[in-house]
């Protein structure tokens, strides 16, 4: 097995990154939709347009990155033994927080569906920050490796 994964270890890199992005580009673009989401009219035909562009954003493309990135991301770690390494567990501390973070926004989606409207627009443009953060900490660990 670690053989093979020695083999495909640039090809898992690859998808690894290409599905980071695609993860990174919808926690980026929830939080502005429901931004645009809690301006409509709770009753009105728009409301229920950005209902289902949320959702079509979390089940199309969110959930399929973030099980992709994490399946990626372990055989990686287990391929280059990072298990044992300091900057790993930091880096997996970041993406255990950012996928609370998905779980929060889906939780928050379905606020919204429901007509809940507990966030104001600056606090849901705050919460905007959060990845990138936490992805410029990652990228840090990753290649630089501090400890």
């Amino acid at each position: 097995m670690h053989d093979l994964l020695a083999t495909l270890y640039y090809w898992l890199k690859a998808g690894h990154l290409i599905f980071v992005i695609f993860w990174m580009a919808g926690l980026f673009m929830l939080p502005r939709l429901f931004v645009y989401h809690q301006e409509a009219a709770p009753d009105s035909p728009e409301n229920a347009q950005w209902i289902d562009r949320e959702r079509k954003l979390l089940k199309i493309i969110l959930m399929p990155s973030i099980v992709v990135v994490w399946m990626l991301g372990l055989l990686l770690a287990y391929a280059i033994g990072a298990w044992s390494q300091g900057w790993f567990h930091a880096k997996l501390l970041l993406v255990l927080g950012l996928s609370g973070y998905h779980g929060y926004l889906s939780a928050y989606a379905r606020k919204l569906a429901s007509g809940e409207r507990t966030l104001t627009g600056k606090q849901l443009r705050l919460l905007n920050e959060v990845p990138g953060i936490a992805v410029a900490l990652i990228v840090i660990l990753v290649i630089i490796k501090p400890f």
